[in-house]
């Protein structure tokens, strides 16, 4: 498959991960169920998107990905933590959007 493929692959996994994310600390518990199913398939398509463009593109194991892998580690666990801990709702907000911004200044940056 084309990189291409993989970059939209990864992208729109991610959007969605992260809009059901934000929508899980919002959402009442009813709809649970359905946004972990959503939140987990996400989650491995942009595993799936973002190994697959690793692969094509040959950027071997740099430190930015690493890091990007650290971020979505992170979000992929707080849609879960947001049901569980309401009250911390607005914490873990804050810290889904400081690891979308990370990861999304790791790959535009690749500082390292």
């Amino acid at each position: 498959m084309s990189p291409n493929f993989y970059y939209i692959l990864h992208v729109v996994s991610i959007l969605v991960l992260t809009a059901y994310t934000f929508y899980a600390f919002a959402g009442p518990a009813e709809t649970r169920k359905r946004v972990m199913m959503v939140t987990g398939i996400a989650s491995l398509l942009a595993l799936i998107g973002g190994f697959g463009l690793q692969a094509k593109l040959n950027y071997g194991f740099p430190g930015w990905l690493i890091v990007k892998m650290v971020c979505w580690l992170g979000l992929s666990a707080l849609a879960g933590m947001g049901y569980k801990r309401r009250g911390a709702v607005g914490t873990l907000s804050v810290v889904a959007l400081v690891l979308v911004v990370v990861a999304v200044f790791m790959v535009y940056t690749k500082p390292f």
